[in-house]
């Protein structure tokens, strides 16, 4: 398939850059097709389809990834060779994030609402917690919610291959919708308090939504992509029907590890959430 040319694993380490314009790309044909196409479901079709030109990569990575554990035997050396595989995903991932939210920017406030509503619906229904009062409940909520994406992202990434890129594909959709939505309202209260929205006051308003969201984010992100990246390659090494061997269990022993990695940060996550987010308004 076309898109399955467009880059494999090995370029996208040597070029990990690339990948936030190609995640921008993606998500972009998305938007657009579901508007044009199935525009009355068009809030979930775009998520489908950026996932859709996802996969190739993302599976390619997986069995990539799988080959390195049975090759490298040390493991600090193989958690920074899985590390060059998260970087250029998380780029990718930031490349969903912006897209969707310069498009949620760009279209009309009545398109918008409808690209949107399944997004927009769900972060109505989360009642984000960012902004309430901060205690131990509000970050073990927070806390238990990481794991849960966690749990589901190590689930379809081992039963479905590359199925946790949904789950990840999803989740910028949100906080891309989050991130247009704040902008929106920050230009909105300058445009009523000054009269009009300078160049400067855009940039302004986009860093500063950039960094309430991915503060936080980008460690919750990566989180679930190690996690996403565990099953994955235990996904296919049972594929390949590598049971009992020295290998597979080197394989599971690694994937353990890189599962324990994401659970401490995704801690460090929430505890950023809760006592660093709410100071950034």
């Amino acid at each position: 398939m076309v898109f399955e040319s467009i880059v494999n694993p090995e370029k996208a380490e040597s070029h990990p850059l690339r990948m936030f314009l190609l995640g921008m790309f993606y998500s972009t044909i998305g938007v657009l097709l579901s508007l044009w196409i199935f525009y009355q479901w068009s809030s979930l079709v775009m998520v489908f389809l950026t996932v859709l030109a996802s996969v190739p990569l993302v599976y390619n990575t997986l069995r990539f990834e799988e080959e390195k554990d049975k090759e490298i035997y040390d493991e600090k050396l193989l958690l920074k060779q899985h590390g060059r595989a998260l970087f250029f995903l998380l780029m990718l991932f930031i490349g969903f994030v912006i897209g969707f939210s310069l498009w949620y920017l760009v279209l009309p406030e009545s398109t918008v609402k409808h690209a949107f509503n399944a997004q927009i619906t769900t972060i109505e229904a989360i009642n984000s917690p960012v902004g309430r009062v901060i205690s131990l409940s509000t970050f073990m909520k927070i806390f238990s919610n990481n794991m849960r994406v966690l749990f589901f992202c190590v689930f379809f990434a081992f039963f479905y291959g590359a199925g946790a890129i949904f789950i990840l594909a999803w989740n910028a959709s949100i906080i891309g919708t989050a991130l247009g939505n704040f902008i929106r309202q920050k230009l909105a209260e300058l445009a009523s308090n000054l009269g009009f929205v300078s160049a400067g006051a855009y940039l302004h308003v986009f860093s500063l939504g950039l960094l309430r969201y991915m503060t936080h984010g980008i460690f919750e992100i990566l989180g679930y992509f190690i996690g996403g990246l565990a099953g994955g390659i235990i996904s296919v090494a049972v594929i390949r029907h590598d049971f009992g061997t020295k290998e597979f269990n080197h394989i599971i022993a690694d994937s353990l590890d890189l599962v324990i990695l994401a659970i401490l940060i995704l801690f460090i996550a929430a505890l950023i959430e809760v006592y660093i987010t709410p100071l950034i308004v």
